[in-house]
């Protein structure tokens, strides 16, 4: 009995380290589906309450309209706040680099030596070439884009039709999985989208509002670039407080202003995802923290900035199908929290039918 159920760990452990590593080799396929299926769950929705006035091909169009309108909206805000920071940075080059030799003075005259590998490659021609290399990443999106559109269109197509052929599956069981499974991931991802979206306005207001107080150039571009980051749990936040920080360093010339305007921006990073977002979520959406810094690690290691900003709906998904079957829904229990709500009830009427 040991010795099977050793085996049996064996075959999971060598599955989930093939899957990783398909997940990973793969990602070009893989991802656009991934982002396919979470934009699906978002807009399903608004198609299929339009179904209901409107013909099946016109109620797409629609939908597929608005989503387009708002991928280009995001599209142009994102180019302009980055574009105008970008600028900035290469016209106040020579600024940065004399507050960076005058840091690296002064660790060295406290006995800290950066002058080594350290000053050689972090450094402004350092900074400059990572900005122009995200650029270039922006730039080769298009294609990734389309992949995810096309498989969105098709997708939307057969919403339907696969919900047919989950309740009309043979297997009882397996049916009740997937289809609940499926109605409550999309569920879930609505609802964080909806709350990450809220608390991403409200961070980027209030750094918006304290840039303007403080007299803090690209305020409006600083408030939009909070807003965005703000979908990435940990690493968003933190790209967003640090930008602002070097640029204040510059602009007032002062360490003392860059450590007040870095502990600000952090306390309002702070006060909205520690203590405004857990209350608006509520439990449904409670995963463990560690659960979220690891998925934001793994999915951006396996899929660059689109696995970072897809990783927390990825885990939403996986904890909610597991806690669909008694034999996972220690997972959910252990690294989630399942709820017991009006809509679960729902779900299961749907089922029943």
């Amino acid at each position: 009995m040991t010795t099977g159920k050793m085996f049996h760990g064996a075959q999971i452990l060598i599955a989930t380290i093939l899957a990783v590593a398909a997940l990973s080799i793969a990602s070009s396929v893989f991802a656009p589906v991934a982002f396919a299926l979470f934009i699906i769950a978002l807009v399903w929705p608004l198609q299929k309450h339009l179904q209901t006035v409107l013909p099946r091909m016109l109620a797409l169009v629609i939908s597929i309209a608005v989503m387009i309108v708002v991928f280009f909206a995001f599209g142009w805000l994102i180019a302009w706040a980055f574009g105008r920071v970008g600028r900035w940075i290469v016209n106040d080059a020579a600024r940065f680099q004399m507050f960076y030799d005058q840091g690296v003075l002064w660790l060295e005259g406290h006995g800290i030596a950066v002058a080594g590998v350290w000053s050689e490659n972090f450094n402004v021609s350092w900074m400059l070439r990572t900005a122009q290399t995200i650029t270039g990443r922006l730039n080769t999106t298009m294609s990734f884009w389309i992949v995810v559109m096309v498989y969105v269109i098709l997708g939307l197509l057969e919403v339907d039709d696969f919900g047919r052929k989950l309740r009309g599956m043979r297997n009882r069981e397996t049916s009740q999985v997937l289809l609940g499974g499926a109605m409550a991931t999309a569920r879930k991802i609505r609802r964080y989208m909806l709350v990450r979206t809220w608390m991403s306005v409200i961070t980027g207001v209030l750094v918006w509002a304290f840039a303007k107080l403080i007299g803090l150039q690209l305020a409006e571009e600083w408030g939009f670039i909070a807003f965005l980051l703000n979908y990435i749990p940990f690493l968003g936040p933190l790209v967003a407080t640090l930008f602002p920080t070097l640029f204040a360093m510059t602009q007032f010339g002062s360490w003392q202003a860059m450590l007040g305007v870095f502990a600000c921006l952090n306390l309002i990073q702070f006060t909205v995802g520690s203590y405004i977002e857990p209350r608006v979520a509520g439990s449904a959406l409670s995963i463990s923290p560690a659960m979220v810094l690891f998925s934001v690690f793994f999915w951006s290691y396996l899929w660059g900035v689109f696995g970072a900003f897809i990783g927390v709906p990825i885990t939403i998904a996986f904890l909610t199908f597991c806690a669909q079957h008694p034999s996972s829904l220690w997972l959910a229990e252990l690294f989630g929290s399942p709820e017991k709500d009006e809509a679960s009830d729902a779900d299961a009427a749907v089922l029943r039918n």
